[in-house]
């Protein structure tokens, strides 16, 4: 066997090599741990200044641990707001070779929307400053060929609304993604847009951008027409109280906001006149009133009369008809020829309590209930003595929005049941049972006469064939210092289809119509905001699966004997 001899001096490496190996063993170790301190620093540091940090422009820069807002689509997942990559457009004044006053005229070519001036102003000031957000890239490319080394092109999150100005009153606005919204659903919904759980999913209103168009569309064309201050409009599911579509005329565009400090509600585009302006709403509170009265036992056959052959003198004032009938006239008379003297004789009858009980029960003495943030309060009248109560129930003496008005019609006409209005798209199990205000055969009755109003009355003007519309018309003076002023109009059409089956509230108002020649020069409402109720139906019934039918319809056959007719006039 061969015997193997190590050497002293060789033994005496080896350890030397092993203890080497293990130091630089742990050197590594720790340079290693020293590495993943330094890098949990920093990355703890990076989230407390993406969380915790705001400042004028790291807000812009958005922290990517920050949740982005949440899309807004409306109740087919069409796009309404978006948050997006955008192009911006900036400058470092100090860092500029060029000259100013050329800079700022080739940019204005560019953006020939921004004055020459405010550029001007931009690139000559002390700091970093925005020439442009959200440019367009055709833009960005153009302005980057100037060539000029003092001008940036941050990429930042910025909040779009694709649709531009359609629904911007409900939708609003934020000014980032980040952002506190300002108004519209951007406002009212805003910790749920933010919400980092729900990271990528979008919000979906109640809204039909189809119907929204359409609504807007006609609205504006209507405004034009008739020269009026403003316009508006509203369409509301009777039996969710969900709004399909509301609209406001002048409109915005949440894109390019503008400055409207100091300007009241009916002077800024920004005002949702659906929401936010409180009117005197005429006629179209007759129904309503002579609901109550139905319901409290003192309208008990629609064949009772009522004396409408002179003016009603009361506390200084004489409440009389804008069309005398000179005559006693029964209930179905009352709405279709829209008698103040025979509705201020029924409100008399019944009593102040009995209306005011059904105007608190209907929210009129309220902000109107629904998650917007800029709701307008009512003017509820101080005194309910007994000309209050004549003039309340044809409109006069209380103020609403028109939201108001179109959730109590469509109690009116569902079968009696009031639902607060609500701008989230519901599914089945979360529509509210609702609140009954009136009764079933009140509400059944109530059909059958806002139907006869569209097919023999002030209506006419609105009866889409083969919709079954059925509404009642409202003009009303605006009050101006103390007293009403009578070129001063607000004329509103509340209306519901189909009346067999009503499934929407229709509601379009006009602010200061002045009339045309098409209208022969009149500005009530049965020229002006009927006819905008009528051709809006026709366009949206479809949308809405509502199909036209001439073969159908309320069936009103017992009470239009009650209608008078000249002789040689069929009943």
């Amino acid at each position: 066997m061969a015997t193997i001899i190590v050497q002293p001096g060789h033994a005496r490496v080896g350890r030397q090599r092993v203890s080497l190996t293990a130091v630089a063993h742990y050197r590594l170790m720790l340079l290693l741990i020293l590495f993943m301190l330094i890098t949990m620093v920093v990355i703890g540091r990076l989230f407390w200044v993406g969380i915790f940090t705001q400042s004028g422009r790291g807000d812009d820069a958005l922290s990517p641990f920050l949740p982005a807002r949440a899309d807004i689509v409306d109740r087919n997942g069409v796009p309404l707001a978006r948050t997006m990559d955008a192009y911006s457009v900036a400058v470092r004044p100090s860092r500029l070779i060029g000259e100013p006053a050329e800079l700022a005229r080739k940019l204005h070519d560019i953006f020939p929307d921004e004055d020459q001036a405010v550029f001007y102003k931009k690139l000559t000031g002390k700091g970093w400053a925005y020439l442009r957000r959200r440019a367009l890239p055709e833009q960005v490319a153009a302005v980057n060929a100037l060539g000029e080394i003092g001008i940036e092109f941050p990429r930042e999150k910025e909040r779009l609304y694709p649709q531009r100005t359609l629904g911007a009153h409900v939708l609003g606005f934020a000014p980032n993604s980040e952002g506190v919204g300002g108004m519209g659903v951007e406002s009212a919904f805003n910790d749920r847009l933010t919400d980092a759980t729900l990271r990528g999913k979008p919000f979906a209103v109640s809204i039909d951008s189809r119907v929204q168009g359409a609504l807007e569309s006609e609205l504006y064309a209507q405004m034009v027409a008739q020269r009026a201050r403003g316009a508006g409009g509203i369409i509301l599911d009777v039996n969710t109280g969900e709004v399909i579509a509301m609209a406001s005329i002048p409109v915005f565009d949440p894109n390019k906001l503008q400055h409207y400090e100091g300007k009241s509600c009916s002077q800024s585009p920004l005002c949702n006149q659906i929401v936010q302006a409180r009117y005197e709403l005429g006629s179209t509170f007759k129904p309503l009133s002579i609901a109550a009265a139905m319901d409290n036992g003192v309208v008990t056959s629609m064949s009772k009369r009522y004396d409408a052959t002179a003016p009603i003198p009361i506390g200084g004032f004489r409440i009389k008809d804008d069309h005398a009938m000179g005559r006693w006239i029964n209930v179905p008379e009352t709405l279709v020829h829209s008698s103040n003297i025979a509705t201020a004789r029924i409100a008399d009858e019944l009593g102040a309590a009995p209306l005011q009980d059904l105007f608190r029960a209907l929210h009129f003495d309220q902000r109107a209930p629904i998650e917007l943030k800029e709701r307008a309060g009512t003017l509820w009248p101080a005194n309910w003595g007994r000309i209050t109560t004549m003039t309340v129930s044809y409109g006069h003496g209380i103020a609403v929005t028109p939201l108001h008005l179109a959730s109590a019609y469509a109690a009116l006409v569902n079968g009696g049941l009031w639902r607060p209005a609500t701008l989230q798209k519901l599914d089945a199990d979360d529509v509210p049972q609702g609140r009954r205000v009136f009764s079933a055969a009140t509400s059944a009755r109530m059909r059958q006469l806002l139907r006869m109003i569209v097919s023999e009355g002030t209506g006419r003007s609105a009866d889409a064939k083969g919709f079954r519309v059925g509404g009642k018309t409202g003009s009303a003076e605006k009050p101006e210092e103390g007293r009403y002023n009578k070129s001063s109009l607000v004329t509103t059409f509340a209306a519901a289809f189909p009346m067999d089956n009503p499934r929407y509230v229709v509601l379009a108002m006009m602010d200061e119509p002045k009339g045309n020649a098409e209208t022969f020069g009149l500005r009530t409402a049965a020229w002006t905001a009927s006819p905008v109720v009528k051709r809006v139906v026709e366009r949206v019934g479809p949308m809405l699966g509502v199909m036209p039918d001439e073969r159908r319809d309320v069936d009103i056959s017992d009470l239009m004997p009650l209608l008078w007719k000249p002789k040689g006039e069929k009943p």
